[in-house]
């Protein structure tokens, strides 16, 4: 036997429960710094001195071609579509701007505006703006988003109507404070799932893409949607996630391949305005008169056959009827003017049949009466003939 020794035992599960707690302070600490950093002025203010040593490197009409689609204003005196001609007048506006923004940096809004077909792709100067918070970009030909589109954390409008874009990448559902989002009028044939995650959602545009048939279940979670356009498209059914959108007060369906719409439309419960012209539809479901919010139905009349009278006699709903789509007439129209042609045919025939029997007549009248001159002269020569029989 040897010398004793002590040995000191511990409660591992003691310090382990130490340690995460220090871990957990530490990374909430970590996490509420960031915060303060990303709500101060600070980093948009670096970022726009970034942006004016980069202008310095530039000659006069490089620079003069960036300040003539990058425009920074604040939010009262922003017009829908700005033209080219708006411009910045020097660096005195610039530093005046940059004042203005130190003092009350939430009343300043920062956008980017392009337009006209000289633009083919975004400019690599672009990059360097993650401060932007609106896109406007209409009318080009710009055929996609770029690749550091998910760098624009601010983001909260993104209009690009009226271009080629023919794809919608899956980054755009890191843009998490994307209110509006207008993609009508491009070349779209999908919309990615990961565009649910952009749950602040507001407004939805994707009109007139033609190739646009469903939408992902995804944006179910879209529950803040209120404006929902996915009009000239080939929709033959409502989609299912749009059921869903429990916060939608307009939706436009028109101008697509809708045979009916479901019988359980009611679960939109705020919906105002219903958009549904120029389909195919036979007749309105029922549950149209549950949802006490509605105020307006807009529908094509000529192939609709049956219509709650419940909707139609409110006098609180606007039912207008429209019979834009005058297939119906066209068709009567197309029957009588057959019926005409027939009827023209017919009595054409009658006549070329009057003038033959006509004809045939004064030819039989004229070789009778040849007949019997013939009859009254003597013939120059006659012929005997015999019969002879075998009995």
């Amino acid at each position: 036997m040897g010398p004793k020794v002590d040995v000191p035992v511990y409660d591992l599960s003691l310090i382990r429960g130490l340690w995460e707690v220090r871990v957990k302070k530490h990374r909430q600490k970590q996490k509420k710094e960031q915060e303060r950093v990303e709500r101060s002025a600070l980093a948009r203010i670096d970022q726009e001195w970034q942006y004016r040593i980069y202008c310095k490197t530039l000659k006069t009409k490089e620079l003069n071609q960036l300040h003539h689609y990058l425009e920074r204003s604040t939010l009262k005196d922003v017009p829908p579509y700005r033209t080219d001609a708006q411009v910045y007048a020097g660096d005195q506006q610039q530093d005046q701007k940059v004042q203005q923004d130190e003092k009350d940096p939430d009343q300043k809004n920062l956008i980017l505006q392009l337009e006209g077909e000289r633009w083919v792709d975004f400019p690599r100067e672009l990059q360097w703006m993650t401060y932007l918070q609106e896109w406007h970009v209409r009318g080009t030909r710009i055929r996609q988003l770029p690749d550091y589109l998910t760098l624009f954390t601010q983001l909260t409008v993104l209009e690009t109507p009226k271009n080629t874009i023919m794809e919608l990448p899956p980054e755009i559902g890191k843009l998490t404070e994307l209110r509006v989002l207008n993609l009508s009028y491009n070349r779209l044939s999908r919309v990615p799932p990961e565009l649910g995650g952009c749950e602040k959602l507001e407004r939805l545009e994707l009109a007139g893409n033609h190739n646009l048939s469903e939408l992902p279940f995804e944006l179910s979670s879209l529950k803040q949607l209120v404006h929902l356009d996915i009009a000239e498209n080939r929709f033959i059914s409502i989609p299912i996630c749009t059921l869903r959108m429990t916060s939608l007060q307009l939706l436009d369906l028109s101008n697509n391949h809708l045979t009916d719409l479901p019988q359980d439309m009611d679960r939109l419960e705020q919906l105002v305005s219903l958009y549904v012209h120029k389909n195919n539809l036979q007749y309105l479901p029922l549950c149209l008169t549950n949802i006490s919010t509605l105020r307006m139905v807009v529908v094509s009349g000529d192939e609709l056959t049956c219509v709650p009278t419940k909707l139609c006699n409110n006098p609180d709903i606007k039912f207008i009827r429209l019979y834009d789509n005058s297939s119906s007439e066209k068709k009567k129209k197309k029957k009588k003017e057959e019926e005409k042609k027939k009827k023209e045919r017919r009595r054409r025939w009658r006549e070329q049949e009057e003038e033959v029997k006509d004809s045939r007549e004064k030819e039989f009248m004229e070789a009778y009466i040849s007949s019997l001159k013939d009859r009254d002269t003597v013939p120059f020569s006659t012929t005997k003939v015999s019969i002879s029989c075998l009995l």
